[in-house]
């Protein structure tokens, strides 16, 4: 449901990220992808994780872009603190020559996400 205080205003909702990685080569790239696929059976568990999609952009293959949504601040900070976060986090360093990371609040009522599809 969208969520409004006055006629055009909405209220930010979810919380999401993304984050930017460039990889070293074409080697930490096959091992950074690795790295990411078991580390996602443990997103997948996480109650509080709403999307966390992975993409590489056309045309750079050394780069990948992660989009994360959470159902709050709350879940993000729970997320941050599992085991399989934190070994992913230490894991990446050895394969990663650049990370930049763009932290958004959602503002639901201009959203479609999963759960919000009128009928």
């Amino acid at each position: 449901m969208p969520t409004r205080c006055g006629e055009d205003e909405f209220v930010a909702s979810g919380y999401a990220l993304v984050v930017r990685f460039t990889l070293r080569d074409t080697s930490a790239a096959r091992q950074f992808d690795a790295l990411v696929g078991r580390t996602i059976e443990g997103i997948r568990a996480e109650a509080g994780t709403v999307v966390y999609a992975v993409h590489t952009p056309v045309d750079e293959p050394l780069v990948r872009v992660f989009y994360e949504l959470y159902a709050d601040r709350a879940a993000f900070q729970a997320h941050e603190e599992q085991a399989h976060t934190r070994h992913f986090l230490t894991a990446r360093e050895a394969l990663v020559s650049n990370v930049e990371v763009t932290f958004l609040d959602e503002l639901e009522g201009l959203s479609k996400r999963p759960g919000t599809e009128q009928s």
